[in-house]
């Protein structure tokens, strides 16, 4: 099958439509799409669109690396959480409050780890009824990345063996300032 060419009023748009967009994990890979200039639009059916104004950078994303001693630390499992929840058999809005919860008083209290016990992952090929397995495991990074304290978390790690492995996280805070 032969490959449709975009028209002029096409890229345009598509042009239009790409420099809106946000991305959703902000310091993600990123794809450079040609600039496409805009076109005057002849055809009365459709309407011109506005050339979009650059999105402001986030504020202030969470670093995802730690010096070499809390990388020591978290390696070798003698990371000592200053608080811990635990996040089992909550549904997920519970579970999802409870985070804001404890990342509150985590900051209120200047903490730097906090542990949250999410239950283990999915096993693979999982069908039936543990199709629900891992549910608030899968949501916990959406959860920190929207958080209103994202600015204050410094990195997130899986915890080691001691702390539960797998089916745990570190949350490490950053001080104030």
């Amino acid at each position: 099958m032969a490959r449709r060419h975009l028209s002029p009023e096409e890229k345009a748009l598509w042009g239009a439509l790409t420099r809106s967009v946000r991305p959703l994990r902000p310091g993600s890979r990123s794809i450079d799409m040609p600039v496409v200039p805009a076109v005057a639009v002849t055809d009365p059916g459709l309407t011109p669109v506005p050339p979009q104004r650059a999105m402001p950078a986030p504020a202030r994303a969470p670093s995802a690396t730690l010096d070499s001693s809390w990388e020591r630390r978290v390696r070798s499992g003698t990371l000592t959480p200053d608080m811990s929840i635990d996040l089992h058999g909550h549904s997920l809005a519970a579970a999802h409050a409870r985070l804001n919860q404890a990342l509150s008083g985590a900051l209120a209290r200047d903490l730097r780890v906090l542990l949250i016990v999410t239950g283990k992952p999915p096993k693979s090929g999982g069908l039936g009824r543990d199709s629900r397995r891992g549910a608030i495991r899968g949501e916990i990074g959406h959860w920190l990345e929207t958080s209103p304290y994202a600015d204050r978390i410094a990195s997130v790690r899986l915890a080691h063996p001691r702390h539960g492995g797998e089916g745990a996280i570190y949350v490490i805070l950053r001080r104030k300032k």
